[in-house]
């Protein structure tokens, strides 16, 4: 049994984390591309059977669920430590360790302003927040792909448009940067236009797209990438927008055009779906429908609208679950409306269980979750309540074998016997948590006893 009491404690009081997780693992030969002197440990059964996963090591639940799930499941996996006083201590490196390993990849992120030690007996919030973008950038990301329920997200990243100045508005022709107070990147766009096409094609769903060409310039060249990628393919367009993103801004998106692959488009010619274009602010209000009327939709967005349309997603099943008890209990009924939820097909929870994976340009996806509240829930914990006197529920680390499922299962496809396994494994969690949530540590045991590592 690891003692996740005294990396919790080790973490709290800023003691040497480093130490006690260097005693814990084994260091790995392993080394991402271009950091020869990068840290990497390694653990679980490396039987040659299954292809490793690299695990984030970041803050709080983020780190200790990560490491009690690393323990029950067995997996051979590689970790990177990147809490946040050690990326600071390094100035954000083991965010390039973390974003160029070779491998399927989990990235948890916690809270963006957390304090750290200055070095100089000060605090100062930690270097580059929660480290998403710096990241991001690193591991050379174009998009994320959120599915939930009946709708996926795929999120354009980085890609912030609404640049309004003219004055200061081009694409650089060296880097296809859509130059603007925001610098958007016009390669990772037309790599994230590509995903959310094939994907489109792929599934067989409805294709929506939520840009504003109309308002952001930068969002005139995205239409305009799109529109170019749309062409000598089997796509039907139904809903356009007035004016063609490419014929307005051509010589702009030819720029970026040029610095693609040569066969970026190979293949796409056979290629179909169904794609609707639509101004950003409308999908708001059709993703609510796509959920009540439980239609398959694919969503393209920039990285602002489709960090709200996914906010959205992650926030709207509880108030439309409030709402049909209301109308319930008004008509007299006797019926729960959770109940009817599940009945009726719905499968949203309240987006604690949203996954994410970012897709990288080169190297296979990381899997990316956030724990908002990791922090104050640590706290609990140590404080030897987790219950807050039974007004809270201790710390439920479901997210975390859930995401260790889809991480693995991406990395080994055809590896049926491990699929198989991995939901075993989900399901004797699923005994252990059902009913009255254990504390983190007693769950933590319990677990151990359940499920018999891979290769056990």
């Amino acid at each position: 049994m690891i003692d996740l009491l005294h990396i919790a404690r080790t973490e709290a009081a800023g003691g040497d984390l480093l130490g006690v997780l260097t005693d814990l693992f084994q260091p790995s030969e392993m080394r991402p591309v271009g950091y020869p002197d990068a840290v990497i440990w390694q653990g679980g059964n490396h039987d040659g059977r299954v292809n490793p996963v690299a695990h984030s090591l970041t803050d709080a639940y983020a780190m200790l669920g990560t490491i009690a799930a690393i323990d029950v499941l067995g997996l051979p996996f590689y970790a990177v430590p990147m809490w946040s006083q050690y990326r600071h201590d390094l100035q954000l490196e083991p965010l390039s360790w973390f974003g160029n390993m070779p491998c399927t990849s989990i990235k948890w992120s916690t809270a963006g302003d957390a304090y750290v030690n200055d070095g100089q007996g000060g605090k100062v919030v930690v270097m580059g927040k929660s480290g998403n973008a710096p990241l991001r950038t690193q591991a050379g990301v174009y998009c994320n792909v959120r599915p939930y329920g009946c709708v996926t997200v795929v999120r354009s990243m980085p890609c912030l448009p609404y640049s309004q100045d003219r004055t200061v508005f081009d694409v650089d022709e060296v880097t296809g940067i859509v130059h603007s107070e925001m610098n958007t990147p016009g390669i990772q766009m037309a790599y994230a236009c590509r995903r959310f096409l094939r994907m489109v094609h792929e599934t067989g769903r409805l294709g929506r797209v939520a840009m504003k060409p109309t308002q952001a310039m930068e969002d005139g060249v995205n239409a305009g990438l799109l529109s170019w990628l749309l062409q000598e393919t089997g796509f039907r367009v139904g809903r356009k927008y007035a004016v063609d993103g490419y014929v307005e801004h051509r010589e702009r998106v030819d720029r970026i055009i040029a610095l693609l692959p040569g066969d970026f488009k190979a293949g796409m010619d056979s290629w179909e779906g169904q794609v609707e274009l639509h101004i950003a602010d409308t999908n708001y209000g059709l993703l609510l429908w796509d959920l009540i009327e439980q239609r398959d939709v694919i969503v393209l967005a920039t990285d602002l609208d489709g960090d709200r349309l996914t906010d959205l997603l992650a926030d709207v099943s509880d108030p439309l679950r409030r709402f049909g008890q209301i109308v319930i209990d008004k008509v007299g009924a006797d019926a729960s409306m959770n109940e009817l939820w599940q009945e009726l097909g719905y499968t949203t929870g309240n987006g604690r269980d949203m996954t994410s994976v970012m897709y990288r340009m080169d190297g296979p996806p990381i899997h990316e979750q956030t724990l908002g509240s990791a922090d104050a829930m640590l706290l609990r914990l140590l404080d030897g309540d987790e219950s807050m006197g039974g007004t809270k529920k201790p710390y439920d680390p479901r997210i975390h074998f859930v995401l260790i499922r889809d991480a693995y299962r991406d990395a080994n496809p055809d590896n049926t016997e491990l699929n198989a396994w991995l939901d075993q494994a989900l399901t004797r969690f699923d005994k252990v948590y059902k009913g009255e949530r254990p504390g983190f540590i007693e769950g933590y045991k319990e677990l151990k006893n359940m499920i018999k590592p891979w290769g056990a």
